[in-house]
C-alpha cells in the first residue's frame, strides 16, 4: 500500500491509500479520485515523501535494529508533518468561511456585474459602499489596470448540510 498527498485544482490537500501507484493512475483516470472538500475529481500527486505500509522486518533481512528505529523515527516525523498540514489547511478552510460569511453578511451582492460596478464607484458615478461577485480574469486586469481597488477571495463551498 502507499499513501499520496493529493491536491484538487482549488489548492484542497489530501491523504489517499492506494494499492500501489499503477492503482492509483487507473483510479484518477476514471474519476475515482475526489477531493472531499470540494468534490473536484481534477486531482494530482502533491509533492511529499510517500509512505510505504509494510510488513513486519524478518530476522537474517539484514536491517539492524538502529536502521529499523531510523525508518521508524522518519515516518513518524511524516506523519507528524502530515497531521500538521492537515490541521493548518483546516484552519486556513474555517478562516476563508468566515470570511465569506463577514462578506455576504455586510456587503452588497452585484453578481456578474461586479466589474461594472466596482468601476462605477471608482469612477464616483455611485456611492461608495462595499460589493461582491464575480469577475472574470481578462475583467480583474482591466480593473488592476484601470486602479480601480479590489481583492480576489478564493471562494469556499458551503458545508451546509
Amino acid at each position: 500500500m502507499i499513501l499520496y498527498d493529493l491536491r484538487c485544482r482549488r489548492g484542497h490537500v489530501f491523504e489517499a491509500w492506494f494499492r500501489d501507484s499503477a492503482a492509483y493512475d487507473d483510479q484518477v483516470e476514471a474519476g475515482e479520485v475526489a477531493c472531499p472538500t470540494c468534490g473536484s475529481k481534477k486531482v494530482e500527486k502533491a509533492p511529499m515523501a510517500p509512505r510505504l505500509a509494510k510488513g513486519g522486518l524478518s530476522k537474517g533481512s539484514g536491517e539492524t535494529g538502529e536502521a529499523q528505529r531510523a525508518e521508524a523515527q522518519t515516518a513518524e516525523t511524516e506523519h507528524t508533518e502530515a497531521e500538521t498540514a492537515k490541521a493548518e489547511t483546516a484552519k486556513a478552510a474555517e478562516a476563508l468561511r468566515g470570511l465569506r460569511r463577514k462578506v455576504e453578511d455586510n456587503f452588497d451582492y452585484v453578481g456578474p456585474q461586479f466589474a461594472e460596478e466596482a468601476r462605477k464607484i471608482h469612477y464616483g458615478e455611485a456611492d461608495a459602499h462595499n460589493i461582491y461577485g464575480e469577475t472574470s480574469d481578462e475583467e480583474a486586469k482591466e480593473l488592476r489596470d484601470e486602479g480601480v481597488a479590489f481583492t480576489r477571495i478564493p471562494w469556499t463551498p458551503r458545508q451546509d448540510s
